[in-house]
């Protein structure tokens, strides 16, 4: 059976993948409190191997089954970045608290209200002005913060303010008054491909007519919500108005081996070819990149949740032969297929 046959794009291709360094992160505040990070990984199905391999990735749905067993063991669902706990069931209650709100600025200003109530060194004040709106966080420590820190921080909120009003609210930059992190490019996905680092203030920018719309959610969407949280904020919210978004919507609705020649996408495109690729540029990105990540995104998701043999899966990524997959994937990870697939617990 050819691969175009077997490929069936779907719901576990938009769940897309997590970056190893959010996974190390992570457990940086469990391991400065002494607890057992590795036996927390493999509670989630994630083998601690993995963290040598720094380009690795998971599923959001092995980060999410961590970053819960991480908030349980620390009672802290802000990883022991603050110096005030964020005790489990904080989230929760946040999400109760503004779900009767009418509008996404009552929302969002009930929420940061909650976050002062929970969290002492941060206080984010949200400010409208004029067609512009933003959240600016204030700090109690004089020192800039872990990047990961501010990064929670403004992901939980952007995450429920876009639930909130089912829609991803785009952000006109982000600025962090810390140095840039290794794992930039993926915030660029998150937030916006305009990211300054070492800012007086840090804070997320966005169209202030957002604030209008109105809270489209309930107590028993709510619940739903809540299964999949905090996994859905960093996949189901990325970017999707920027060109490699739009790429990659593109490619994921056909099979691999169909995947069109640059001059053919940047024609589908209405583009030049250089025209194109300064676009990809500016956003960081390039075609093959867009694709590998695509390709890795599947194989991880197929790996993960199917009991395809790697043959299969070579050929559904369109792969000619397994051995060629072999060498892309570990390129990509640092693992082969097969070692990957065990390390995540899968089958």
């Amino acid at each position: 059976m050819p691969p175009s046959s077997r490929f069936h794009p779907g719901a576990a291709t938009d769940k897309g993948t997590i970056a190893m360094a959010f996974v190390q992160e992570a457990l940086a505040g469990v391991r400065a409190q002494g607890i057992d990070g590795d036996a927390l990984l493999a509670q989630a199905g994630i083998s601690p191997e993995l963290l040598q391999a720094p380009q690795a990735r998971v599923s959001s749905t092995h980060y999410g089954t961590l970053w819960h067993a991480i908030a349980q063991t620390m009672d802290d669902e802000f990883f022991g970045m603050d110096s005030h706990r964020m005790k489990a069931g904080s989230f929760t209650l946040l999400c109760h608290s503004v779900i009767h709100c009418d509008t996404l600025e009552r929302a969002l200003r009930r929420a940061l209200r909650f976050f002062r109530l929970v969290l002492d060194d941060f206080e984010g004040v949200l400010l409208r002005e004029g067609e512009m709106a933003r959240v600016v966080l204030a700090e109690r420590l004089p020192g800039p913060r872990r990047a990961f820190a501010y990064g929670t921080f403004l992901i939980i909120l952007h995450g429920l303010a876009c639930w909130l009003i089912s829609r991803r609210i785009p952000l006109h930059h982000a600025t962090f008054r810390c140095a840039e992190p290794d794992y930039s490019a993926e915030w660029r996905v998150l937030f916006s491909p305009d990211l300054r680092f070492d800012q007086m203030e840090t804070e997320i920018a966005f169209p202030a007519e957002y604030l209008d719309m109105a809270n489209v959610q309930n107590e028993r969407t709510m619940k739903v919500f809540l299964r999949s949280a905090p996994a859905n904020f960093l996949v189901k919210y990325r970017n999707s108005d920027g060109l490699v978004a739009r790429i990659r919507r593109q490619l994921r609705d056909i099979p691999p081996d169909t995947w069109p020649a640059f001059e053919t996408l940047a024609q589908q495109l209405h583009f030049s070819p250089s025209t194109l690729r300064r676009h990809l540029t500016d956003e960081g990105q390039s075609y093959q990149t867009i694709k590998d990540a695509l390709r890795l995104d599947l194989a991880i998701s197929q790996l993960s949740h199917s009991d395809k043999s790697v043959l299969d899966i070579a050929l559904d990524l369109g792969f000619a032969e397994a051995s060629a997959f072999h060498r892309a994937f570990k390129k990509w990870t640092g693992a082969r297929p097969g070692e990957y697939r065990r390390a995540l617990g899968g089958q």
